[in-house]
């Protein structure tokens, strides 16, 4: 299976020359060029998801449990149905409130999620647990806390998982070692396959020049195998679908 994670930039008119109007297409270049079977996005907002439903091919966006709110940036999962069966879905807040539609806690900046749901591959009766996360970029206590939080809930999952997302901190941070290390049931994809950290990242400011370390990761439990990762760098004239680099592997279930 290949999996990627993409923060895709919200809709921002600040963004200049960088807004969604302009690189939108080159989202869907970006995909189509890897083509994953599971993509996790992140700051997905409502009229993003709807250009992406309608004009990414090959692809849906896995959102029937979702309870639509156009204030809203989402972590959002999009699958193949020619390589990929959905089961049913489920998200809740990274909050001392899980279940309060945009709740959120410990000085987060802005409501933070975590969007999952039962994946197959077409031909095999193998189920597992893929889930999309977007940390928050201040408070390093909800961070923390998010972290915990879904420690905990795979834990008590107890079963096949992929965890990805934007984590908004680094390898170092406690918040990987509560979700990458320990009694955690994840490993780093990136770390497993033994690929360096140092000069390494997932964000840049539009030019494709590495900064801030790498905080888009994708986690696995057991027993999937890797069998690749590659941090994408792909661009059409140093023009960037992004200011984060998609991160992508593949692996066996």
């Amino acid at each position: 299976m290949r999996i990627m994670t993409f923060n895709l930039r919200f809709q921002n008119p600040l963004d200049g020359p960088n807004q969604w109007k302009f690189r939108k297409e080159l989202v869907l270049e970006t995909i189509w060029a890897y083509q994953p079977d599971l993509l996790a996005a992140q700051e997905v907002t409502i009229p993003q998801l709807d250009y992406l439903a309608a004009n990414l091919t090959g692809y849906e966006p896995f959102i029937k449990h979702r309870n639509i709110d156009l204030t809203c940036q989402y972590p959002t999962i999009f699958f193949r149905p020619q390589t990929i069966v959905a089961g049913a879905g489920n998200e809740f807040w990274l909050s001392e409130t899980p279940e309060v539609h945009r709740s959120k806690s410990w000085e987060s900046a802005f409501p933070r999620m975590v969007t999952y749901g039962s994946f197959r591959e077409v031909d095999r009766d193998l189920w597992f647990c893929f889930a999309d996360t977007h940390l928050d970029h201040v408070s390093a206590l909800a961070r923390q806390k998010a972290a915990t939080m879904l420690r905990e809930f795979f834990l008590q999952l107890n079963q096949p998982a992929i965890l990805a997302g934007d984590f908004n901190d680094h390898p170092q941070s406690s918040v990987h070692r509560v979700l990458a290390r320990g009694d955690s049931p994840f490993r780093d994809s990136w770390e497993v396959l033994g690929h360096f950290e140092e000069g390494v990242s997932t964000q840049h400011k539009f030019d494709g020049e590495f900064f801030g370390g790498r905080i888009d990761w994708i986690l696995i439990t057991e027993p999937f195998r890797l069998k690749a990762a590659e941090i994408i760098t792909y661009n059409q004239a140093k023009q960037y679908p992004s200011d984060h680099f998609p991160y992508y592997v593949e692996v066996n279930y």
